[in-house]
């Protein structure tokens, strides 16, 4: 009988993961083998990922997986959008890829819109702008003339999956949110790269969600499938709904939240580029109109300041601790950066005469309010730019473990809130790689709908 394990490497900002799957009749059955926090490379000034350390991390993971279960049929990756890594003519990389948060970036963007109008670059990519988006960061890199050097560009999932399979090509999730890519084609828009004088050439083709790229080089019987190598079209894909009939948004919420809805069509109104919502590709044409909102981010960072914090404990500080009444934008520029961030946190709320949290548990809690009236913002926003109404919100991810999240959301929102599953885009990724081999036999949703635990909340 033939092995139904499947293998997902799900790389996000903050730590990854090797994830291993076995598809037991209709559930799939996940254990994680091996994880591991994301190396960065701080230096001069400027923030790298390190992706000779991340490969190394991956070949562990691989061998773990290969204890627990010595025949996989398949492995693929998938990771956080817009960062890529340049490579010259035979394959390796130029050099340490930046991080998205680096502030070379600063006043890119600004620039760019001045050359090519921003309704322009909305109408052809239907992405929204985002001073980090890869567009602005190959700008960047031309001022430092290192594109010369460049054969190739290769998103962060797409060049792990080409470093196991030999084979370049960016699958379209992920391909999408370059803000490089024709919304309607699904091929790289030739006039916009025109527009900034980039050239084509340096880009792989785009290929659809579940690719089978080829076999693995080090191990020929492991195929390579490239997913929705963007880890959110991965969760979305997983979403456990199976109603054809229910009003349904998401929320991916990890380091950032994704919010928003799957259409079959991308929306490129005036309305939806000032609210601020991108038109990202999805499983088999979908299109995932959704809003890109700081997520888990401040919290994260705040942990790391403090040091050997227990997740678990934070939570309990933060249910106890009173409420402030104050409400942050996390959308402010300050806090897109690391290091810092209680201050910067605190320092927002002197300066427009907040009170001031006085415990690690009151400042939680107040990063947790502060998404959720984000959330609250951004639904409605949703709600005008699509003239649909949503009754039920998928939340899921890791902020999904967090239950006053989830019920400061569903209060905020006013909505249903479905929990679940924490670890949706290594499922997603693993029903992808399952679906795409010829194993799963019923759809990814109704499969992810039974293999998930899965949480109510209401209003």
């Amino acid at each position: 009988m033939a092995s139904t394990h499947f293998l997902a490497f799900d790389l996000g900002a903050s730590n990854g993961r090797a994830v291993l799957g076995h598809l037991d009749g209709d559930r799939m059955q996940m254990e994680e083998a091996h994880r591991f926090e994301t190396p960065i490379i701080e230096s001069d000034g400027h923030i790298r990922w390190d992706v000779d350390a991340l490969w190394d991390e991956l070949r562990r993971g691989l061998r773990a997986a290969l204890e627990l279960a010595p025949r996989i049929q398949s492995v693929s990756v998938d990771s956080w959008g817009v960062d890529y890594v340049s490579l010259d003519a035979v394959g390796r990389p130029v050099q340490q890829p930046y991080c998205y948060r680096d502030p070379r970036l600063d006043g890119v963007m600004q620039q760019a819109l001045q050359r090519v109008p921003g309704d322009e670059i909305y109408r052809l990519t239907g992405i929204f702008f985002l001073p980090f988006n890869t567009l602005f960061q190959l700008l960047a890199d031309r001022e430092e003339g290192t594109l010369e050097e460049v054969d190739c560009h290769l998103t962060m999932a797409d060049y792990f999956n080409y470093r196991f399979s030999g084979r370049k090509a960016i699958e379209v999730s992920l391909a999408s949110t370059t803000q490089l890519m024709d919304v309607h084609t699904k091929q790289w828009s030739r006039e916009l790269l025109a527009s900034f004088e980039l050239d084509p050439g340096q880009w792989p083709d785009v290929v659809p969600s579940g690719t089978l790229l080829g076999a693995m080089r080090d191990h020929p019987e492991i195929s390579v499938v490239a997913t929705c190598s963007h880890d959110t079209g991965s969760a979305v894909a997983a979403a456990p709904t199976t109603d054809p009939h229910a009003k349904w948004a998401y929320i991916s919420c990890g380091t950032w939240s994704l919010l928003g809805v799957e259409r079959r069509e991308p929306l490129l109104t005036a309305d939806a580029r000032e609210a601020g919502f991108t038109n990202e590709a999805g499983l088999d044409g979908t299109v995932r109109f959704l809003k890109n909102l700081t997520g888990l981010w401040a919290l994260q960072e705040c942990v790391r300041e403090w040091n050997d914090v227990d997740w678990h404990d934070l939570e309990q500080e933060t249910r106890v601790a009173g409420t402030t009444g104050a409400v942050i934008d996390l959308e402010d520029p300050r806090f897109l950066r690391r290091g810092g961030m209680e201050r910067r946190l605190l320092s927002y709320c002197r300066e427009r005469d907040q009170i001031l949290p006085q415990t690690r548990g009151q400042l939680a809690r107040l990063i947790l309010e502060s998404i959720a009236d984000s959330y609250r913002h951004a639904v409605y926003d949703l709600e005008r730019a699509t003239g649909e109404s949503v009754d039920t919100i998928h939340l899921f991810g890791g902020g999904s473990r967090n239950r006053l999240l989830c019920e400061l959301t569903a209060k905020a929102c006013g909505k249903k809130v479905v929990a679940g599953p924490v670890e949706a885009t290594a499922l997603g990724n693993l029903l992808i790689q399952a679906r795409t081999l010829g194993f799963l036999r019923s759809s990814i949703r109704e499969t992810a709908a039974r293999s998930s635990d899965l949480t109510e909340y209401y209003p």
